[in-house]
């Protein structure tokens, strides 16, 4: 149970049967589970596929309904919501033997000049300074990725674990799957008595895009939770390009079921 960049782009590359329908391989995960990262990334593609390509990706939304099975395809079935003078939306429903698995909206627009401003980066050691964190054992499906931790928690440094095309689309989508499958850590830091290995269901995944990602360098995730009530837990994460441009702001809720025979 592996995960590669190039698998992983393969699976970017999904089958159009028609206009608005298209089928996705899926990569094996912990008890054959489809992590929520990746079909959202697959979701977020299928989408793009269907607008002008002078709109880039500008949100993500995803609810996420049942686990699926990885060792089988999923269908994605785009919806055209909106088509205006700037932006496009899309609703993208992913189904496997016809059960929906999720439900996404996806945004896009054209690039229009206008005001701009963000919070700083935070202070942080260049990544290059950092050890390497090879995840391996249950974690080796996210292998596509290098990271170095921060000192103190709640940072992280990563970027793909290999050569991605210098494609809009593609970057936004490894932005999200990577926005969505590492804010689960700062729930667990957050939760007294969790552990690394504690089940927590992803409930929802939100991820705007506001400029475009260089994924040939290293970014920087930080990655907070900020409250948390019965037994959902929400988390809020910031991305920045080296240069400290903030290109990403994710929040997501998780759910931490009781323990079995509670």
């Amino acid at each position: 149970m592996t995960s590669t960049l190039p698998e992983v782009l393969a699976t970017l590359e999904l089958d159009q049967v028609n206009q608005m329908f298209f089928v996705g391989t899926q990569i094996d995960g912990p008890a054959h589970h489809i992590l929520g990262g990746h079909i959202s990334a697959q979701a977020l593609v299928a989408a793009a596929h269907t607008v002008a390509q002078d709109r880039a990706p500008r949100i993500l939304h995803a609810q996420f309904l049942r686990s699926g099975d990885a060792r089988q395809p999923v269908d994605f079935e785009v919806a055209t919501l909106h088509d205006g003078g700037t932006f496009s939306t899309r609703r993208t429903t992913a189904r496997q033997y016809g059960a929906v698995l999720m439900e996404a909206t996806v945004s896009f627009s054209k690039s229009v000049e206008g005001e701009e401003y963000q919070p700083p980066m935070p202070e942080v050691p260049e990544p290059d300074s950092l050890p390497s964190e090879p995840l391996g054992g249950m974690f080796a499906s996210l292998d596509w990725f290098e990271r170095r931790n921060v000192p103190g928690g709640g940072l992280l440094w990563w970027r793909p674990g290999g050569d991605a095309p210098a494609d809009p689309v593609l970057n936004a989508a490894l932005v999200a799957y990577l926005s969505a499958v590492t804010l689960v850590e700062a729930a667990i830091a957050a939760r007294p008595g969790a552990t690394p290995y504690t089940l927590s269901p992803m409930l929802d995944h939100s991820a705007w895009f506001h400029q475009p990602a260089d994924v040939s360098d290293w970014l920087l995730y930080e990655q907070t939770s900020p409250t948390g009530a019965h037994r959902r837990a929400l988390t809020t994460g910031r991305m920045f390009s080296r240069d400290g441009t903030q290109v990403c702001t994710a929040t997501q809720e998780l759910y931490f079921p009781p323990s079995r025979g509670h």
